[in-house]
């Protein structure tokens, strides 16, 4: 499945579908799989009746997969307003209407909806097809799939597979069931490891330092900070979302720099002053270079300014970033010049008017004039009177005051910034302090972070309206809030580990607010596809990212199990603790993704690269619960390099896929 996944990053999914995952011999794997552990649990004599469940749900789910591979078929309808078909059909189906709801003020498409008829003899049922709102008819199920550009006419998935999908539901049910059944079964592995005797003592390790650079004070000419935060107050349409111009700012300081000030000018001074003093910002070393390549290429600083990159020759980047586009060269030097041109783009877009989509000429030019005459008062004025006419014109498509306030907030804070430096300080000291022996209790500290970092989460809901889990920034963040959750639990449930367990939420979280803090994670707020806007991608999601998190503190265990060697027991104990909830996260996020997406588009797997490396993660870590048929995985050191080893799939499965593989699930 591994080899696959790659083939099909060249070869295209049509083809591995069809060639592969479809192929005789790929069927024949699996059967020989099934039929080997049927064998194999039979001359074991197993009788514990949940271990024979959980595998026995494997089989029922397989089977549920041969007769949807034998027996369903799929296939698309095309219609016009008004046409009827019973092209795959038993029955007729007519095209009343089509149209695309948008979200209040923007561009940004909320769902799509088809008006349809169904005509089955006499009988005649209206019914609306939607994102996440399938058509079900006598067998054969019918999904939103693409439209029109005139907007008169519309795509259908047609899926039927009435055997293969109640055999595989059953299989699922079988599986959640025997899955969580394995974490509160008084007989069982996992509930005679939260007893053992080694889980009274406890050890950690590593070391990070922080610098910070001083700031010196502009001498380009800009806007007094209260006129420049007041002039950001006025509404713009950014990221395919009205918001206050005060996000834009932020977001085009960070893209633009890195960072969220510059010299001591805010991100609201630095917006207004290429706005009205460009020529003077084009002197100012503001946009930072990202690539080696590049800089030794065009001898360029870390940062440059708009005026380093214009000779008597025109533009620096001009002929890189033909190549790119044009011949397709996606080499590390035209990448990063591409990546740097992206950011020239983004001042022509302000200093053009185009950014300003919601700002008239005529305004603008009063602004400007009341700006660069330094009559800041009267542009206050003119602002005050923008604020009012908007708020009375677009109330409707203006955020609530409260979401207002919630992105104020938001902006001025950097809290994942903040946080990833607190709390992996805080867990270096707290491994002082349990390696020196001293006493103390983590859980203020932890409880602290966590509140900060779920208010954060909060911010980002109230403002997009919708659970922050729908990107690779907001992903991390739910990790890093799922670890220190979970390590707050842990201190509670093992008190004399509580310093030990708190190293771990602490370390675990910062590094996943270090990685949403890079910036191939976009931090901006926006819309998500109406196909994500479903209840059971929050679950899915959610669930997900808590297996990620306790994977990720086993793989700590394993790192200070080989680096510790007197406590490399204990920390085989505390990792196989959080193994058990691991696997049921993973194995019920990853189902549970099954089901939503069949409910979504027609298929509850169709083997895209994400997909198949959560299967293969799934089934890498599964290996080691079975101590009884290896046994050496009883052994500490054996267990803890094989941990760390298995990690590595999880960074495949993340970010692998994300960033490599690409597919469905991609951030990147």
């Amino acid at each position: 499945m591994a080899v696959i996944t790659v083939v099909e990053k060249y070869k295209g999914t049509e083809y591995v579908s069809a060639n592969m995952y479809g192929s005789w011999w790929f069927t024949l794997l699996w059967t020989i799989l099934v039929v080997t552990a049927i064998v194999y649990i039979i001359k074991r004599k197993m009788r514990h009746w949940n271990t024979i469940l959980i595998h026995l749900s494997f089989v029922v789910i397989l089977a549920g997969a041969f007769l949807t591979h034998v027996s369903s078929y799929k296939g698309y309808i095309h219609l016009r307003i008004g046409e009827t078909t019973n092209t795959h059909l038993p029955f007729n189906l007519r095209l009343d209407g089509f149209k695309i709801k948008y979200h209040d003020g923007t561009n940004a498409a909320a769902d799509y909806l088809s008006n349809v008829t169904v005509i089955d003899g006499k009988k005649k049922i209206k019914d609306v097809v939607s994102m996440n709102n399938i058509l079900n008819y006598s067998n054969v199920r019918l999904y939103q799939s693409a439209y029109d550009e005139d907007g008169q006419g519309c795509t259908f998935i047609v899926n039927s597979d009435p055997w293969g999908i109640p055999v595989t539901y059953v299989g699922y049910a079988m599986l959640f069931f025997s899955l969580v059944f394995m974490l509160v079964d008084p007989k069982g592995s996992f509930r005679r490891l939260l007893k053992h005797p080694l889980l009274q003592k406890g050890a950690l390790v590593c070391l990070l330092m922080f610098s910070f650079g001083s700031i010196k004070a502009s001498t380009t000419t800009v806007l007094p900070k209260d006129v420049a935060n007041h002039f950001c107050e006025m509404f713009v349409l950014h990221n395919d979302r009205v918001c206050q111009m005060q996000t834009y700012a932020y977001d085009f300081t960070k893209k633009l720099s890195g960072k969220r000030s510059y010299k001591g000018c805010t991100p609201e001074q630095i917006l207004t002053g290429f706005m009205f003093w460009g020529d003077q910002w084009a002197a100012e070393k503001i946009i930072k270079v990202k690539g080696a390549e590049l800089c030794e290429r065009m001898h360029f600083d870390s940062y440059v300014s708009v005026n380093d990159l214009f000779t008597t020759k025109g533009y620096v980047l001009q002929q890189l970033v033909e190549e790119y586009y044009q011949q397709n060269n996606h080499d590390a030097l035209h990448e990063q010049a591409a990546r740097l041109d992206d950011k020239m783009q983004l001042i022509a877009e302000l200093q053009t008017g185009k950014a300003l989509n919601m700002m008239s000429k005529e305004l603008y030019n009063n602004l400007y004039k009341c700006a660069v005459s330094g009559k800041n008062n009267d542009l206050l004025k003119i602002v005050d009177t923008t604020l009012s006419m908007q708020q009375k014109k677009m109330a409707a498509s203006l955020p609530t005051p409260t979401q207002i306030k919630a992105e104020r907030i938001y902006n001025q804070i950097p809290f994942a910034t903040i946080l990833f430096m607190v709390n992996l300080t805080l867990g270096f000291l707290s491994l002082i302090i349990f390696i020196r022996r001293w006493r103390f209790n983590p859980s203020f500290l932890l409880i602290s972070s966590f509140l900060v970092l779920s208010f954060s989460i909060a911010l980002r809901w109230i403002i997009s309206g919708n659970i922050p889990l729908s990107n690779g920034y907001e992903s991390m963040i739910s990790v890093a809030w799922f670890a220190l959750l979970i390590t707050i639990i842990g201190t509670f449930a093992w008190r004399n580990l509580s310093v030990l367990i708190a190293t771990f939420g602490f370390l675990l979280s910062g590094f996943f607010l270090l990685v949403s803090h890079i910036n191939q994670m976009d931090p901006a707020i926006g819309h998500i596809m109406p196909v994500l806007n479903s209840p059971l991608l929050s679950i899915h999601v959610s669930v997900i990212m808590m297996s990620y998190a306790l994977l990720a503190l086993t793989f700590i265990c394993g790192i200070l199990g080989i680096c510790m060697k007197s406590q490399i027991e204990m920390l085989q104990v505390l990792s196989r603790v959080f193994l058990y909830p691991a696997i049921t996260t993973m194995g019920l996020g990853i189902f549970i993704g099954a089901i939503w997406a069949n409910i979504s588009w027609g298929t509850y797997w169709s083997w895209d690269p994400k997909e198949t490396w959560a299967l293969i993660t799934f089934m890498i870590y599964a290996v080691v619960l079975h101590t009884s048929s290896f046994p050496v995985f009883r052994k500490p050191l054996t267990y803890h390099l094989f941990m760390i080893f298995a990690f590595l799939s999880i960074v495949m499965t993340y970010f692998g896929v994300n960033y490599i593989l690409g597919g469905m699930h991609s951030y990147a």
